[in-house]
């Protein structure tokens, strides 16, 4: 008889760790086990990339309402709602100054934990993958014989209270982290913990990389200089901000490039207006989203992380798949990736330091030349760690 293993991650937008669920549920037993998906957001980017072997459940009603502006729902005579939507901002703002509890996920929950009912259905295993609100669901709402939950932050950088997420960590047989790095973070703040922590790394498909590398369509312009490439939510983490500082730099170094970024987020709005106070529109270009990202990446001639903190840095994982020489910032778990001067370029995290690099893979051309035969020399590809999570369900 198969096992039922339920899955549940906020959504399957754009992201490192949706992107990874995706390659996971692609490389699944589907002989040995019934898998079901909860998204609290319906719908997203890597929705056609999901198995059909996989059954998507609905999510409970409250995430759909809080899509919907408060107007909205007094228009729809949605009334109880609204009005949780008002007490709920109050509250939130209110905790925010008294407690110690900061990080937005932590707080909403305080709020939704009352509001949302347990699931009906029981499981084998029950996985959160995702820190944050897949957590404490499955902690809190789900029944199963087996909890594991993913973390795929670096979680003192994350902004989460230790002593909020105990209680939930507590309600799990095993943490999983998703680099070495990440696993070590967590054991210090969760010594209690230490002995359910392992570490597996997101799953990364070479092969399908590749394939999908040379499907559909890259950059459309006519653009025939620099091309420099950046993949990330466009939220404070991804730290767009030192991009655009270097791109101004190398506008005044007379240097011929674009910069273009694939991704979306609260920020957008933003980052446009710094870049054009800047008056970087020539050179520094929003592209929105696409289910595979692979074709511009094959055809960048730079690829460029500057983020201020990673769980893993799976787009750096994917661009050295493709050999694409690489500048990263100094994060912590880029050095799980990159060897400085060998495999990559590391920068401080300022836009002065992110530019001078990406001025010396322009200018130097035997140490691209060498970053990239060292890299094409590398094994990348991590699908045999879908061995240790099958191995996590028995």
């Amino acid at each position: 008889m198969k096992k039922k293993v339920l899955f549940v991650i906020d959504s399957l937008h754009s992201g490192g760790a949706e992107k990874s669920l995706v390659s996971l549920l692609s490389l699944f037993d589907y002989e040995n086990y019934d898998v079901d998906l909860l998204t609290f957001k319906q719908g997203g980017l890597y929705v056609p990339l999901l198995s059909k072997n996989v059954t998507l459940i609905n999510s409970p009603d409250i995430f759909s309402k809080m899509e919907l502006s408060i107007s909205n729902l007094i228009k729809s005579k949605e009334y109880k709602i609204a009005l949780w939507r008002v007490n709920t901002s109050i509250s939130l703002r209110v905790k925010s100054k008294i407690t110690n509890i900061k990080h937005g996920a932590q707080l909403m929950w305080t709020r939704l934990d009352n509001v949302i009912p347990k699931l009906d259905e029981e499981y084998d295993v029950a996985i959160a993958y995702s820190q944050g609100t897949p957590t404490y669901y499955v902690a809190e709402k789900v029944s199963a014989k087996k909890k594991l939950c993913w973390v795929n932050i670096d979680y003192k950088f994350a902004g989460y209270n230790r002593k909020f997420d105990f209680e939930y960590y507590e309600k799990f047989n095993n943490i999983v982290a998703v680099s070495k790095v990440c696993t070590d973070v967590l054991k210090d703040v969760f010594p209690e913990f230490k002995d359910k922590i392992i570490t597996i790394y997101d799953i990364i498909s070479e092969n399908l990389i590749k394939d999908m590398a040379n499907e559909g369509q890259g950059f459309i312009d006519e653009y025939k200089g620099i091309r420099i490439l950046t993949i990330g939510r466009l939220v404070y983490q991804k730290g767009y901000e030192y991009a655009i500082e270097a791109a101004k730099y190398l506008k005044n170094k007379n240097i011929d490039f674009r910069w273009y970024v694939i991704g979306e987020g609260d920020l957008k709005n933003q980052l446009k207006n710094i870049v054009k106070d800047y008056n970087l529109q020539d050179n520094f270009k929003f592209l929105g989203t696409f289910t595979n990202p692979y074709p511009f990446i094959k055809e960048c001639n730079i690829y460029c992380q500057p983020s201020r903190f990673e769980g893993f840095g799976l787009a750096i994982a994917e661009a050295r798949i493709l050999n694409k020489p690489i500048v990263a910032t100094n994060f912590d778990i880029v050095y799980d990736q990159i060897r400085d001067g060998e495999n990559g370029l590391i920068a401080e995290m300022n836009g002065y330091s992110v530019s001078k690099n990406i001025q010396r893979l322009i200018e130097e051309k035997n140490l691209k030349r060498k970053i990239i035969n060292n890299i094409k020399m590398e094994q990348v590809s991590t699908e045999r760690e879908i061995e240790k999570v099958l191995k996590l369900l028995e």
